[in-house]
């Protein structure tokens, strides 16, 4: 099966670090041949992540996003996230990002990417059918 990328980058630059985006293009730029089986939208927008563990008054960490699909998404930070942990992610709509959308998530990639720079994925608790890529039905029709 082949992965599709569509592109609904939705980048806020004056919320984006000069950094970030150099970090994913290296990471997309070093990786051609994804091996990723489903399908996910290239989704870039600045996030904030709190897990369940945090104090109360511990900020958020920032996550810049790369790609998501209704399953999870893909994001660089500049922290080390544990591993299995859950939490709460806050990102603006795929379709109106005037609207913030709560996600309940769990971290299940977080490794270094760059200097100072970590790679991740969260897995959604729920499935996100916002973010449901076009013509993933036919791709889970090809599984069976």
């Amino acid at each position: 099966m082949t992965v599709q990328m569509q592109n609904t980058e939705t980048e806020n630059s004056a919320d984006w670090h000069p950094q970030a985006e150099m970090v994913l293009s290296a990471l997309e730029a070093a990786s051609p041949d994804d091996r990723r089986k489903q399908a996910r939208n290239a989704f870039r927008v600045r996030a904030s992540l709190k897990l369940f563990t945090d104090c109360s008054d511990e900020p958020a960490r920032i996550l810049y996003t790369r790609d998501a699909n209704h399953r999870g998404i893909g994001f660089v930070t500049r922290a080390r996230l544990p591993l299995g942990y859950g939490g709460i992610l806050e990102l603006p709509s795929l379709r109106n990002p005037a609207n913030i959308l709560t996600i309940q998530c769990t971290l299940s990639r977080c490794r270094l990417a760059a200097a100072g720079w970590y790679e991740g994925a969260l897995h959604f608790n729920r499935d996100q059918w916002e973010f449901l890529v076009e013509n993933e039905c036919e791709d889970f029709a090809d599984e069976e």
